[in-house]
């Protein structure tokens, strides 16, 4: 007998390695083109909202017309997957995500902006339910944290291209040009995205046995482990998706659906994507100049980039929980002081850059904690036979919640002011704390199905990892 079938465990295979890296992170570039999305409209508001003369509610419904899209996106993501597959989910992102980003270039009205950013925001919805679902499904589970991980960090460095391409533009006010810098990488990810393969587990889904391992043959160290990884698979897909029905009839199922869409509220009502589209208005309150803003958005967007690498680098290391302890803390005490130096009044430079350094520290712990970690958590507890539904709903709530923010942070900012505001912040980011010492287990080098085991068995949601 050779060696491989006595202790497939012993082999390495460096090429089926570095195979499955360069697929996840072509499969990741969806995040790039999601984060650009997100981080260009942060200088696009004001010179387009000067050229149409748009109300502030208008602003919000420009943010929160991707939002809406994104949620249209992820609830109708399931069927997708289901019967596309992972791979051609993701492409039809891309086109929602070129046709979208053209469309606002072009936008010659306030109503073509918001249709358009709907449009962008499909795309959006559509690549955070399946990147992370394809992404889980093809690493290895000693590396699934990282490279589901990796999706949030290909976002943060979008968020950044995109905050540093309007820095660029901001003196002139091309709102046009900034949006075209993400309209033309989106006709590239398009066809990039027609060479992934297919996800083994929706092969095995679909009855397609013998493609399914030759897939996984390719994305494993040997052949024994790839039979034996798709042999797991086969037991747990002897009963079909049925999502519906599991939420009706299995409590355990609705523990797990209820705390994907909790752990997506957390991440939303952190604050993050307050930074996000409105960093030059929050930095205004601060009494950063206009240039001054845009360049301090850029190196907010940087930080958020760095510490994203954390969590890619420490999530399948130290663990889920401990990262997001760190990362609520620090969220939490950051809001609380910049809301203090709101109140107090930052009227000199050094209380200017302390408010600045209480963003950058939020947004670094967001950006090594919540950001990524949230989504990997959720592709990891929801049980084979709803995953599609669960990830569908948890995504959905995701964007709602985000929409909920987005499309109120203005007035609320006009309504209490800026220290209030944020002293509101503070406290949701307390609250987070509460709730990961109650409900969120450690899931860090545990099987997808040693999860749903524990899962339907009763078994605690903080004890479903141990």
């Amino acid at each position: 007998m050779n060696r491989t079938a006595e202790s497939p465990q012993h082999v390495v295979d460096p090429a089926a390695r570095r195979r499955v890296l360069f697929i996840c992170i072509l499969a990741s570039l969806a995040g790039l083109m999601c984060g650009m999305d997100i981080g260009v409209i942060s200088g696009v508001l004001r010179p387009f909202g000067m050229e149409f003369h748009a109300s502030t509610v208008a602003l919000e419904w420009i943010v929160g017309g991707m939002l809406v899209g994104a949620t249209i996106g992820a609830l109708t993501g399931g069927q997708l997957t289901q019967r596309l597959g992972r791979k051609y989910t993701l492409t039809t992102a891309a086109a929602f995500f070129s046709i979208g980003a053209f469309g606002c270039a072009a936008s010659q009205s306030i109503a073509m902006m918001i249709i358009c950013r709907v449009l962008v925001g499909m795309g959006m919805g559509l690549s955070d339910f399946s990147t992370p679902l394809y992404l889980s499904e093809v690493a290895r589970k000693e590396q699934r944290g990282a490279m589901v991980s990796l999706y949030q960090l290909l976002k943060t460095i979008g968020i950044f291209l995109a905050f540093f391409s309007n820095s660029w533009f901001a003196s002139s006010g091309a709102w046009r040009s900034m949006l075209m810098v993400e309209a033309v990488p989106a006709i590239v990810f398009l066809v990039i995205f027609l060479f992934l393969p297919q996800s083994p587990r929706w092969l095995m889904i679909k009855g397609r046995k013998e493609e399914a391992l030759q897939t996984m043959t390719r994305l494993r160290d040997a052949p024994a482990q790839a039979h034996r990884e798709l042999q797991a698979i086969g037991e747990q897909l002897q009963t079909k998706e049925e999502g519906w029905k599991l939420l009706r009839t299995n409590s355990n199922y609705r523990r797990s659906l209820g705390l994907g869409m909790l752990l997506q509220i957390m991440q939303q009502f952190a604050g993050i994507n307050i930074i996000m589209y409105y960093a030059p208005r929050i930095l205004e309150t601060a009494h950063f100049s206009l240039e001054a803003q845009m360049w301090c958005t850029a190196l907010i967007g940087l930080v958020n980039v760095l510490m994203t690498f954390v969590a890619v680098g420490y999530s399948d290391r130290w663990g889920r929980k401990p990262i997001l302890y760190a990362g609520y803390v620090s969220m939490a005490a950051s809001m609380a002081i910049l809301a203090f130096l709101l109140w107090y009044g930052t009227t000199s430079l050094s209380l200017q850059l302390l408010a600045l350094g209480m963003i950058i520290i939020f947004v670094g712990g967001f950006a090594m904690s919540a950001g990524p970690l949230m989504w990997v958590i959720c592709s990891e507890i929801q049980p084979a036979a709803g995953r599609s539904l669960g990830i569908s709903i948890s995504t959905g709530t995701n964007m709602l919640s985000n929409l909920l923010i987005g499309t109120t942070f203005l007035s609320v900012l006009e309504l209490v002011g800026g220290p209030n505001t944020f002293w509101l912040f503070a406290a949701f980011n307390a609250i987070g704390i509460v709730l990961l010492y109650l409900f969120v287990p450690e899931t860090k080098d545990v099987s997808l199905e040693t999860i749903e085991e524990r899962l339907m068995s009763g078994v605690k949601l903080r004890d479903l990892g141990r």
